[in-house]
């Protein structure tokens, strides 16, 4: 019985889906009851004080007809007698076929019903079939009810009288067949494979639109839904709401423009489609509702106005209407001029400082003939060979170098020799003076040694020498240290005298 139950469960689970119908012919059911006995000991039917036997069972009906189906009805259970002295207990399965007859019909909530048939009984308890072991039943006969409890599920009540051929399944022959009544209650499940080929819930058979595509909501006759009666389905109608055209899929178009009114941004105007329904009279692809210029065409960043310099500034509202491509210019449309000199920034080399026009723009506070960004000495007239810088005087040009000719270091080292220091002190106190000059030191050596070794030590003591004047205070920017080893002799080293105006240091100012 438990595997039987299982499996009716599962086969109600895989089947069910709608009501027992023309479209869902199938029902099955699972049922419970009680067996009552009727033969030659007695009679137990509808007597509640002798003792009762259970059974369970499965049906499964096939609608025939509105008030008519065919059901097989199969049970398992016990039936007996029990009243001293006599006694009886067999095992009881059944199988009746009965054609049943609803007095109402399948809409019906509560649906009576008459049925009659006939079957087997088989008496064993392992349900091995034999002639000995089966008993006919002819007839079957009862009635029951159904009552809906939802579109697929109902719950049965039945009454079901079954009179056999045999007379000694209770140990007695006598004048009276053995019969027995089956008193059940279970749940039926309707189910089955509606015939509806659009799959809208309306069978084929009341179905006036056959082929109404998936998942669209139909009226009762299968058809889709016309809400404004314009012809045009809801699911094609853009406008479900609004009797409209087919052309506008379904929308109205009051000014007969080509443009859906729900879409037509001038519904009153006679438009183009590509402007929404909206009118251009200068055909520059703007509608004139949004043109600034709507009788000249223009462009669509400057609301359709034109700029003939195409400085970005549309002509109406351009003060300077002839500016040059690529200056950038105000709000106006005039090029712009930050330091209000005159020279528009794009002159101007100094657009946030006033200037003069032969600096192109910037400003010459000495007068010098050069402009402050160029002049080494903005606050001290100059020359221009000078880069804004005075003239060095000719004594001091001199001290120089007859200071370079004064500096001496140890033989074969860098190091500076004490005598050598204040000619040092005095050219830094000449670089102070002027401010804006560069000085090179250049170091020579004689041919005598190693080309290698005397490069590296004029190299060193060019070095030594800027690092002095460092400590004094003047900014290493200023000073270019160099040495050139014996490749720049000045004089014979083959002489003594030669070489030694050979080793020598050179100071060389500029600016």
């Amino acid at each position: 019985m438990k595997k039987l139950g299982l499996f009716s469960i599962c086969l109600l689970w895989a089947l069910v889906v709608d009501a027992q119908t023309i479209d869902k012919k199938w029902n099955i059911g699972l049922h419970g009851g009680l067996t009552q006995y009727k033969g030659d000991l007695g009679s137990d039917f509808y007597k509640t004080d002798m003792a009762f036997y259970g059974f369970g069972g499965i049906s499964v009906s096939r609608y025939i007809a509105s008030h008519f189906d065919v059901n097989l009805f199969v049970t398992k259970g016990t039936v007996g007698f029990h009243r001293k002295p006599a006694i009886f207990r067999r095992d009881l399965a059944t199988a009746t076929m009965n054609l049943r007859f609803n007095i109402l019909g399948p809409q019906s909530f509560i649906r009576p019903y008459l049925l009659v048939g006939g079957g087997v009984a088989l008496f064993d308890k392992n349900l091995d079939i034999t002639e000995k072991k089966v008993d006919y039943i002819a007839p079957s006969f009862g009635g029951g009810i159904n009552l809906k409890l939802g579109p697929s599920v109902m719950l049965n009540l039945q009454e079901t009288f079954l009179y056999t051929n045999a007379d000694n399944r209770d140990g007695v022959e006598g004048n009276e067949n053995d019969m027995y009544l089956l008193h059940s209650i279970g749940l039926t499940f309707n189910f089955g494979n509606k015939k509806d080929a659009d799959k809208d819930g309306i069978s084929d058979y009341q179905d006036k639109c056959p082929n109404t595509p998936a998942n669209i909501a139909v009226n009762k006759d299968g058809c889709p839904l016309d809400k404004d009666n314009d012809g045009i389905a809801d699911y094609l109608d853009a406008c479900p709401d609004f009797a409209g055209v087919e052309s506008l899929n379904g929308c109205p178009d009051k000014d007969n423009d080509g443009v859906a009114d729900k879409e037509d941004e001038c519904p009153d105007l006679k438009g183009l489609l590509a402007l929404k329904g909206c009118p251009d009279m200068d055909g520059d692809g703007i509608a004139d509702k949004n043109d600034r210029c709507p009788d000249l065409a223009g462009l669509n960043t400057l609301k359709g106005c034109p700029d003939t310099d195409n400085d970005g500034v549309a002509d109406l509202d351009d003060k300077c209407l002839n500016t040059k491509a690529g200056y950038k210019v105000d709000a106006l449309g005039c090029a712009m001029d930050n330091d209000k000199d005159g020279i528009v920034n794009e002159e101007d080399g100094c657009p946030d400082m006033v200037g003069v026009l032969a600096l192109k723009g910037c400003p010459d506070t000495d007068g010098d003939g050069v402009s402050d960004k160029e002049d080494r000495c903005p606050n001290v007239k100059g020359t221009i060979a000078n880069k804004g810088c005075p003239e060095m005087a000719v004594a001091d040009v001199k001290k120089i170098t007859n200071i370079a000719s004064k500096i001496f270091f140890e033989t074969n080292s860098d190091k500076l020799k004490v005598a050598s220091l204040a000619q040092l002190d005095e050219l830094t106190e000449i670089l102070k003076k002027y401010e804006a000059a560069n000085l090179l030191i250049e170091g020579h050596a004689d041919n005598q040694g190693d080309d290698a070794f005397n490069l590296n030590l004029s190299q060193k003591r060019t070095e030594s020498v800027k690092e002095y004047l460092m400590g004094r205070g003047i900014m290493e920017s200023r000073l270019t240290a160099v040495g050139f080893g014996e490749t720049k002799p000045i004089a014979d080293n083959n002489t003594s005298l030669g070489r030694a105006k050979n080793r020598r240091v050179a100071l060389k100012t500029s600016y």
